[in-house]
Order: structure tokens, then C-alpha cells, then sequence
């Protein structure tokens, strides 16, 4: 298939816009709809939103829980999304209910997953007013806040929030990804959408595209039986079958992500806007198990399914920016919790 300038044009043209942190238009899914149900908050789906707020001090927000199982020990101000939100909305509410502030978030700092039925959305945010909640105000969300200088003995809900924090002062300090916040956009199912990627060492670099029904980016759904990202695997295993076990497919982080939310049942699923690596495995063996010399082409594996095809990108900037992506992974981060 020749792909024609004004095609090439439209794909590089999307890809930039995805770079830059915008969304595009889900108008469809091309791997493991069938597989897939719409998202429904709190029937196939639980989003949760975390909050890392620092002070002048660099002491993180903290709050002291009232729930009955973790009674009197201290979390980030954290909760679930509720039907009719985004993801601004429940982070903000969940931050005022917990611990007295209203915020404005500033970026998201990571993403965990377990699957399209628990996504963790962890924000860096600021204080925008309110005042702190005391035990005066103790109720069902929480008993109190405080700032925790993170040295002081502090009975914690869970140390996984640890890392959040650590995170959190990483970015504060030194911003090692562009802001990246959600873009209120619809999408019915939980969805990856690949900027796939191969390169090689003379800094050429391949897209994988879909033909039809017009040239453009793969998108696939999650499945509720494995990671998100591995909706980036079953696009290599469709598109090249023979070749996908002599190949890592790496995940390496978000560009950008939609979501609205408004319309329970129709618009809470998200779609994540990901940068995929296609990266030869080194190691090789033949049909008997033994290892074999690898010797690279420097050029993408042929495509075997009809649907898909390799696009070079020649646009200069467009090629610069992604290879510097894949090299310095400086994009906001997805942990599968698998």
C-alpha cells in the first residue's frame, strides 16, 4: 500500500497532537472490543484519585482515617471516583471532605492498574484555600489532617504511599515529565491507543498504522484478565503473529489521557494515550530451545496481517521528539499492579 502525502500528513499531524498532551476522538476500537464491556463506574470499573500536596516545607498532606478497619491511621487524602465525575472533580472532593483544603491539581504524577476494574490516579495538586480539618471536625471521611515532615513516627495506613510521596518531591523539585492532565473527552470502554514504535540505530523510526477505514493510530481494548498495557500485546500478536516472541513490547508511559465521566454507563471509560516500544529480544532460540545469534535487519518485523502496515516518520520534529521519548521515557508513567 503507498501511503499518500496528505495520509502521512493527518498521522504525523495526530501523533503531535498526542505528544503535546491533547486528546483525539475515539471513534472506534480495532483489538478485543468483543472481549470487552462498556465501562461502568462501580459495576466494571473503580477509578481511584490521590492527592500528593506539599507545603512551603516540602511536608506532605496527611490524613487520619475514620474507617473502622484502618481507624487512626494516616493516608494521602485519597478515594473513589463517584458516577457523574471526572477526575478533577473527585480529586478535589475528596481533598476538601478529607482534609478541610480545596486544591487545584497540578499534574498527574503516576498511574496504577490492575486491569480496567482498578486504576489508581495519583495527582500532584496545591492548596487553593480552605483550612486544615481539625478533630473538632472529625466525621465518616476522616478524623483529621495534618503536614507530616516524612521523618516523624507516624502510624501509616499502608506504605505503599511511601513512593507515591517520594514521586511527588521527585516532580516538585524537578519536573521530569511535561504537565499532564485528564482531557474531557468520551470514551465508552477502557482503552489503550498505540503510538507503536520501532527504531534503530541510525535514529530511523517506524509507526504502526491500520489501514482501514482510513490510515490511523491502533486502538485496543483492556481486558478484564490482564493489564492494561497488554492491549499494546494483543495489537503485535494480530499484526505479526510469527515474530511476536522474539519481541518486547514496552509500555513506556502515557502521553495523555481522556476521560468525561457525565453519562454513567456511556462516557466512564477512559482511553490512554500511549507511547509503545517494539524492541527486538536479544536473546533468540530455535524450535529446540537453543540460543542463536541475533542478528538485527534495523528495520521493523513485516507486518503478516493485511490490516496493519510499518509508516517511516519523515517529519523531522515529529522524529526528534519521539525518539527522545523513547530514550528518556520523560512521559508520565503507568505501573501494571499485576
Amino acid at each position: 500500500m503507498e501511503v499518500t502525502e496528505e495520509e502521512r500528513r493527518q498521522v504525523e499531524e495526530q501523533v503531535e497532537r498526542l505528544l503535546s498532551g491533547q486528546g483525539s476522538e475515539v471513534t472506534g476500537c480495532d483489538v478485543g472490543l468483543e472481549q470487552s464491556k462498556p465501562a461502568a463506574l462501580r459495576k466494571t470499573v473503580t477509578y481511584i484519585v490521590c492527592a500528593v500536596i506539599f507545603n512551603d516545607k516540602e511536608e506532605v498532606l496527611m490524613v487520619q482515617e475514620a474507617k473502622q478497619d484502618c481507624y487512626k491511621q494516616w493516608y494521602l487524602p485519597a478515594g473513589r471516583v463517584e458516577v457523574g465525575e471526572s477526575l478533577e472533580e473527585a480529586l478535589k472532593r475528596e481533598v476538601k471532605e478529607e482534609s478541610g483544603f480545596d486544591c487545584e491539581p497540578i499534574t498527574l504524577l503516576l498511574i496504577q492498574e490492575q486491569g480496567p476494574q482498578w486504576i489508581r490516579f495519583i495527582f500532584l495538586a496545591k492548596v487553593t484555600g480552605g483550612s486544615i480539618k481539625t478533630l473538632n471536625a472529625a466525621d465518616q471521611e476522616s478524623l483529621q489532617a495534618s503536614w507530616w515532615d516524612r521523618h516523624s513516627a507516624l502510624p501509616l495506613r499502608g506504605r505503599d504511599i511511601l513512593r507515591l510521596i517520594d514521586c511527588g518531591l521527585k516532580y516538585h523539585q524537578d519536573p521530569w515529565h511535561p504537565v499532564t492532565l485528564p482531557v474531557d473527552m468520551s470514551c465508552r470502554h477502557v482503552v489503550q491507543r498505540l503510538v507503536l514504535v520501532f527504531t534503530n540505530a541510525e535514529g530511523q523510526i517506524w509507526v504502526l498504522l491500520i489501514k482501514a477505514p482510513a490510515l490511523h493510530l491502533p486502538t485496543a481494548a483492556a481486558l478484564r484478565t490482564h493489564a492494561v498495557t497488554w492491549a499494546a500485546n494483543m495489537v503485535v500478536q494480530e499484526a505479526m503473529p510469527s515474530v511476536y516472541y522474539d519481541q518486547d513490547v514496552n509500555t513506556l508511559g502515557v502521553f495523555s489521557l481522556q476521560h468525561n465521566g457525565r453519562q454513567h454507563g456511556k462516557t466512564d471509560g477512559i482511553c490512554f494515550n500511549s507511547l509503545v516500544a517494539l524492541v527486538p529480544d536479544h536473546v533468540q532460540r530455535n524450535e529446540d530451545g537453543v540460543k542463536v545469534q541475533w542478528t538485527g535487519t534495523g528495520r521493523p518485523p513485516p507486518v503478516e496481517n493485511p490490516r496493519y502496515i510499518w509508516l517511516e516518520v519523515q517529519k523531522q520534529t515529529l522524529r526528534e521528539k519521539l525518539l527522545e521519548k523513547t530514550k528518556n521515557t520523560s512521559i508520565l508513567p503507568v505501573h501494571s499492579m499485576y
